[in-house]
């Protein structure tokens, strides 16, 4: 028999990955961005933001406009900790007004990169691809 142990550093960068998305579903870009580090980056296909600011004023206007009524779905496939930095692969997506499953075009392979900074962890970078080309 295989077990496998959870530690505390995973258990708390998958707190701050349930996060994300609880900011998410209540379309709250202050505190999607709050989880990020300041000099941050986000890279998505056709897409650059450098800075939790630049994150921030993005999903404001994403959650205000293209965004309004979906929901993140992120499904972490791989966590590694190292010292004070967690690389996530996942497999995320957006279900728009309705959906229970993510369509195709909407499937992404995304790569999260955490650093711990006191005794909490944050999204120092973050890019996304699509699943299907």
């Amino acid at each position: 028999m295989t077990t496998t142990t959870v530690t505390a550093d995973e258990a708390a960068v998958r707190t701050v990955l349930g996060q994300i998305y609880e900011a998410w579903a209540a379309y709250d870009a202050d505190k999607f961005a709050d989880l990020y580090t300041e000099d941050a980056t986000v890279v998505m296909p056709g897409l650059f933001h450098d800075g939790r600011e630049a994150i921030r004023e993005f999903m404001a206007a994403a959650f205000a406009g293209r965004l309004a009524g979906t929901q993140g779905v992120d499904e972490p496939q791989k966590i590694r900790i190292t010292g004070d930095t967690a690389l996530v692969v996942s497999h995320a997506g957006t279900l728009m007004p309705g959906e229970t499953t993510v369509a195709a075009e909407r499937e992404r392979h995304a790569t999260w990169v955490f650093v711990r900074q006191g005794d909490d962890w944050k999204i120092a970078a973050y890019a996304n691809a699509p699943v299907h080309l």
